[in-house]
C-alpha cells in the first residue's frame, strides 16, 4: 500500500539527518531569512481555519523575519528538516501566557491535534505530529536521566547531551511502540465472519475499536499481541500478521498494526481495561455511526487512526473472498 495513505505518515521533509550533527551548517539554517518558523504552545499546533466548512485547516508557519517575538520567548528549538532548501525549525512557545498566545497567533488558533488532525490533509498533519512530538520530547528530556544534571539540545534538537562531564550520557528522541490488532474469527460452513471489537473505559460509552497494547521489555511484537488479546478478552490466537503503522503523537507512540486469527470465540472480559467487548459481523459494523456522532448508538474510531483502517481493510478483505 501507499505508505502516505496513514494519517500522520508521509511528511516530505528532508530531514538532513548527514547534516544536522554540522553546528555551523545548523547555525546558517536558522539564521538564513527563507527559513520558516513553526509555533507550538502547550502542545497545541498553530492552525489556520478555513471560511469553507469543506476546506482542510492549514498548519501556520512564519518567515524568519516575522518571528523575532515568537523567537524571544521560545524555550526550545527543533530543526524538523528542508523542503527543498527552505529550513523548517518548530519552537515551543509555551511560556506564553493564554492572552499573548492569542496574540502571537493572530487571526489563526493554537488547537490540539487531535481535534483539528482528522480534517487537516495528511501531509499537513503527519508535519503537526513531527514537531508535537519533537517539542513533547525535549520538555520531558530536561534533566539527564543517569545523574539527574541538566541536559543540553545538540544536533539541531535531535540529541540532547548530559551537561555533567563525568557523565556526558546522550539521549535521544523515544517513541513508545505499541501493537495494535483486529482479531477475526474464520467461519466455519456458511456462517458469517466475525472480528472482535471492544469498548475501552477511556473512550465514550458505544465506540468500538481494536484491542491495542505497549510493548513489554523482552518480547517480540506478535508475542505482544498475543498476550495483550489473551490478558484483555481471555482468546488465544492461532496466527498473527504484521499489518501497517502508523506514528500516533499522542503522546508519543508508534502503532505497530496487525491482523490476527482467534482460536476460539469465547470472551472473558478484563474489566480494569475494557467496558465491553464483542464479536461483530461485516453488516453489523456497516450499521456503525461515526466517532462523535451522538446519534449513533455505536460507532466505530476515528478516521485518522489505524485501528480505523484495520476495521477498513478487514471489511474490504471479507467482502472480496
Amino acid at each position: 500500500m501507499n505508505r502516505a495513505s496513514q494519517h500522520y505518515t508521509g511528511c516530505r521533509l528532508d530531514r538532513a539527518g548527514g547534516l544536522r550533527s554540522d553546528p555551523v551548517w545548523m547555525a546558517e539554517r536558522f539564521a538564513d531569512p527563507s527559513a520558516r518558523i513553526l509555533p507550538l504552545w502547550r502542545n497545541q499546533n498553530l492552525v489556520a481555519l478555513p471560511e469553507n466548512a469543506r476546506e482542510a485547516p492549514n498548519l501556520v508557519t512564519f518567515s524568519r523575519s516575522e518571528s523575532y517575538a515568537i523567537l524571544a520567548v521560545a524555550s526550545e528549538t527543533v530543526f524538523l528538516g528542508l523542503n527543498a532548501d527552505t529550513a523548517l525549525f518548530a519552537v515551543d512557545v509555551s511560556t506564553l501566557s493564554d492572552g499573548e498566545a492569542r496574540e502571537i497567533a493572530g487571526g489563526a488558533r493554537f488547537m490540539d491535534l487531535r481535534r483539528v488532525g482528522p480534517s487537516m490533509q495528511a501531509d499537513e498533519a503527519a508535519l503537526a505530529a513531527y514537531a508535537r512530538s519533537a517539542l513533547r520530547w525535549h520538555r520531558y528530556s530536561r534533566y539527564c536521566g543517569h545523574c539527574g544534571a541538566v541536559s543540553e539540545s545538540r544536533n539541531g534538537g535531535h540529541l540532547r547531551i548530559c551537561s555533567n562531564g563525568n557523565c556526558g550520557r546522550e539521549i535521544y528522541p523515544r517513541t513508545d511502540p505499541a501493537v495494535i490488532m483486529l482479531v477475526e474469527e474464520r467461519p466455519l460452513h456458511n456462517s458469517p465472519p466475525r472480528c472482535l471489537l471492544a469498548n475501552h473505559h477511556r473512550s465514550p460509552p458505544g465506540s468500538y475499536s481494536t484491542l491495542a497494547g505497549f510493548v513489554e521489555p523482552g518480547e517480540s511484537l506478535e508475542e505482544a499481541v498475543a498476550r495483550e488479546v489473551l490478558e484483555e478478552v481471555g482468546v488465544q490466537l492461532s496466527s498473527v500478521a504484521y499489518q501497517d503503522s502508523q506514528p500516533w503523537p499522542f503522546p508519543a507512540s508508534i502503532m505497530l498494526g496487525f491482523r490476527a486469527v482467534a482460536e476460539h470465540t469465547q470472551i472473558v472480559i478484563d474489566r480494569r481495561e475494557l467496558a465491553d467487548a464483542r464479536w461483530f459481523t461485516p453488516n453489523e459494523i456497516r450499521k456503525f455511526g461515526e466517532w462523535g456522532d451522538p446519534d449513533a448508538r455505536l460507532r466505530l474510531s476515528p478516521r485518522d487512526s489505524i485501528a480505523r483502517y484495520l476495521i477498513d481493510s478487514w471489511l474490504r478483505d471479507v467482502a472480496s473472498r
